[in-house]
């Protein structure tokens, strides 16, 4: 098995502007989850915000040995993460897992495309 169990982005913002066709150009952050163990990896994402408690956990799930693109945009249960807002991000997993963020910043025509590897966890 690759990764750690737990993984923080301490970096998050959706803009709330975009252009573009959609969906393909909706401007987003993305949560990306390789899992190559042979057990699904069940994850329990909170999200926290600058001025204001914590919100989760989201819960979602990566089968076994697959990838899975989460949009924070699509998050809704318990809430829906505000747009417009800087928060951050701590991913917990039942197995290891690796993590990555990914934004499209489609405001301008010009978009913008950010990825990076999330902070593993001990």
């Amino acid at each position: 098995m690759t990764g750690k169990q737990t993984w923080a982005i301490p970096e998050g913002y959706i803009p709330e502007e975009s252009t573009g066709p959609e969906p393909e150009m909706i401007s987003h952050e993305s949560l990306c989850v390789l899992n190559t163990a042979d057990e699904d990896a069940t994850l329990e994402i909170t999200v926290y915000f600058t001025d204001r408690e914590p919100v989760g956990p989201y819960e979602k799930t990566v089968p076994a040995e697959r990838t899975e693109h989460f949009r924070f945009n699509e998050f809704e249960d318990p809430e829906e993460i505000p747009k417009g807002e800087p928060f951050a991000s701590v991913l917990e997993s039942d197995v290891p897992v690796v993590c990555q963020h990914t934004r499209l910043d489609s405001r301008q025509a010009e978009n913008a495309l950010l990825s990076t590897i999330a902070h593993p966890g001990e």
